[in-house]
């Protein structure tokens, strides 16, 4: 076997086993499964001259990185005006059908909603639960950074989950109550 076979043997191998996870990072960044995968093509298609090297270190925090990055480059070029739908690609949900699948496709939704750089903060650190170090290793930022945006997402995702949901009425106390 040569050189150049085993290291694409190797990259395949990875794509297959971790492809699936990655591709959700992507849609959870993108909320469209069709600019998910092309955001995965490219990151890929960037990362495999570099493979060899890459995979000695940690191929998913590279490639992960490389999604984030990339995602906010075709933020600061791309026209937003396209809404995307709210369909989760099949090979990203759970092998359970009954495992929390809504629930995390609710929460992308209201996910969506959040600037580029929260959105990439709670992906990092509560989807694909990084620490608050590896979360700003991956954005090249401060912990102090990952923590304030954090907390910024969240009182976003809060104030949006507490108003009127259908079903809900806000009491006195301006929170809404399921009815």
């Amino acid at each position: 076997m040569t050189a150049g076979t085993e290291r694409e043997r190797d990259f395949e191998a990875f794509v297959a086993a971790r492809g699936p996870r990655l591709l959700r990072v992507a849609w959870l960044l993108t909320g469209d499964t069709h600019l998910a995968e092309d955001l995965l093509q490219t990151v890929l298609a960037k990362v495999w001259p570099k493979w060899r090297r890459i995979c000695e270190q940690n191929p998913e925090a590279y490639i992960r990185k490389a999604l984030v990055n990339t995602h906010a480059s075709w933020w600061q070029r791309r026209w937003r005006g396209e809404i995307p739908h709210d369909r989760m690609p099949e090979e990203a949900t759970s092998a359970d059908p009954f495992a929390a699948v809504d629930l995390e496709r609710s929460l992308a939704l209201v996910v969506r909603g959040l600037p580029p750089r929260q959105r990439a903060v709670v992906v990092l650190r509560y989807f694909e639960g990084l620490s608050v170090e590896e979360t700003a290793h991956t954005l090249g930022c401060r912990p102090g950074t990952v923590k304030s945006q954090a907390s910024k997402a969240l009182n976003s995702l809060r104030s949006t989950l507490m108003t009127a949901a259908p079903g809900t009425k806000e009491g006195s106390d301006g929170y809404a109550w399921h009815v």
